[in-house]
């Protein structure tokens, strides 16, 4: 295990599989001499969920990159690989095997992205009776205690305020005191569908042929993960920093400018049309995101992007992923188990096929299991909006969330999923449930074209479930949607149906609900 020669460990420093950062707080002030990095391969973090081949590929070949780059620097490393035959199959396992072997006066870690791991291995250095010195993560542009610090005394929380907070903090898209521009959001520019025409010229999608190590984890993926959902036929994602960086220099030169243009559209079959690609290198640390916005920001002022596609990108970085994570840390583990709107219906079993007849689904799930992506419109307004107004309990849908994307990792996969997307906060993080009906989706992708579902009916054989379930669902919390202002409008249309129409719509609904149940 221990790839050093016997001598007094004086810390035993945790890298995570998600904390692939040669310059992470953990890794400061460390000792060729003294200290020892441990880095474990364990099934549990496959299993626990039901993991995605390629989210379980694309740890373990970035954590054997990131373990060979260690050893070139010369680094001592303990690490055990997952077809180890004392393998212990838990993090916690594992960490008290090195425990016993090395005998360290201290451990280190950065803060994981996870309350479960976090728990887990306090557990372990405390049972050994060993301090743990747990350091803030200074991947991000700000800390857990700022964005406390940002909530506290707020009857509200919104994404808004944080990102202007961090936009002037930072210097980020700034000119003087006043936002490039002169506004803050340019969202309304940045909405725009392909049109009868589809998407045109869309560049290649930026892709890593695997080496040895990463072909070796294929190979281990495909034989200890057979009966795990997906394929791992097509992986292509960077695995290491340089390959990350590749991706990153990419995406600003080839798919930055049209990004915020069509960030919203959808289209059959395309898979990654001007999204960037950059939150599995991101999560994973392999990519810093202050080189990530100077990059952006650098493309706005040189005139390479336009400054709507610029400011929507960084608004997803330096807004949305510190937003998100500030909720996280600030509101478990009592978030996890969140569910205002008491919804109880188990997730359908084509969530892990995608063998519906509902082509957006299709589209976006069979997308899902083959590469392990799909961009937010896809996961937000399709795959995540037909669970909300189906009623599915946010839990299973956090979970599979959690399973199927590449880029998940829990602090920035739960409060998207059980938050911005099922509501099952109540409007902790977002104002209002985003829900609409089928006519969204017909408007932002050419779907409901080759569907067998009519998004303009909410009954009968051809309608949309998309388009029954939403009126379904304002019928179904009708109290509590009238109390929120965002949702007026909504309302007032539902005030426009006559009694005999939402009789007929709410009986469909029950119909299709336990259609999908059974």
């Amino acid at each position: 295990m221990a790839e050093r020669a016997a001598a007094p460990v004086r810390h035993l420093v945790i890298a995570l599989g998600d904390q692939l950062d040669h310059e992470s707080s953990a890794l400061q002030g460390f000792d060729l001499a003294l200290d020892v990095v441990w880095m474990a391969e364990v099934a549990d973090e496959s299993t626990h969920v039901w993991s995605a081949k390629q989210r379980i590929a694309l740890f373990l070949a970035a954590m054997r990159h990131f373990a060979a780059e260690l050893r070139e620097r010369g680094m001592p490393l303990s690490y055990a690989r997952m077809d180890d035959a004392d393998n212990a199959g838990t993090l916690a396992g594992e960490l008290q095997r090195a425990i016993d072997a090395l005998q360290p006066e201290q451990l280190v870690m950065t803060a994981p992205g996870d309350w479960r791991v976090l728990q887990s291995l306090r557990g372990v250095a405390a049972r050994a009776g060993l301090p743990l010195d747990l350091r803030d993560d200074t991947h991000f542009f700000s800390t857990v205690r700022d964005f406390a610090a940002h909530a506290k005394g707020r009857k509200q929380l919104r994404l808004e305020y944080w990102y202007r907070e961090l936009r002037q903090k930072h210097g980020v898209l700034m000119d003087g005191k006043q936002p490039a521009g002169g506004q803050w959001n340019f969202d309304a520019d940045n909405r725009e569908s392909f049109g009868k025409a589809g998407p045109q010229n869309v560049p290649p999608p930026f892709c890593v042929a695997p080496d040895a190590i990463t072909r070796e984890v294929i190979a281990l993926v495909n034989a200890r993960f057979a009966d795990h959902p997906g394929s791992v036929d097509s992986f292509a994602w960077p695995v290491t920093r340089t390959d990350a960086l590749r991706a990153l220099d990419n995406f600003i030169q080839q798919r930055l400018p049209l990004f915020g243009q069509f960030e919203d559209a959808m289209w059959a079959g395309e898979v990654w049309l001007w999204h960037s690609q950059l939150s599995a290198a991101l999560n994973l640390k392999l990519l810093n995101p202050r080189e990530v916005v100077t990059a952006a920001e650098a493309a706005y002022r040189s005139g390479h992007a336009p400054l709507a596609a610029v400011e929507g990108f960084v608004r997803q970085i330096l807004g949305w992923r510190e937003y998100v994570r500030g909720i996280y840390w600030t509101q478990m583990p009592g978030y996890l188990e969140r569910n205002a709107l008491d919804a109880q219906a188990p997730l359908p079993a084509w969530y892990w096929t995608g063998e519906t007849d509902m082509a957006c689904l299709r589209d976006a799930i069979t997308q899902t299991l083959s590469h392990g992506y799909a961009h937010h419109i896809q996961r937000l307004m399709v795959t995540g909006l037909y669970a909300l107004l189906l009623g599915v309990r946010p839990q299973s849908v956090h979970a599979w969330y959690l399973s199927v994307y590449v880029d998940a990792v829990e602090w920035v996969e739960l409060p998207n999923t059980l938050g911005m997307s099922q509501y099952g906060d109540g409007g902790l993080l977002g104002s209002k449930p985003y829900v609409a009906t089928g006519k969204y989706i017909q408007r932002m992708s050419n779907h409901c074209s080759g569907c067998r579902f009519d998004p303009a009916q909410s009954t009968g054989p051809k309608a949309c479930p998309f388009t029954t379930l939403y009126w379904d669902f304002l019928m179904r919390h009708e109290a509590m949607l009238r109390q929120n202002p965002r949702m007026a409008m909504q309302m007032k249309n539902l005030d426009r149906l006559a009694p005999e129409a939402l009789e007929a719509i709410a009986a469909q609904a029950r119909a299709h609900r336990a259609a999908q149940a059974g």
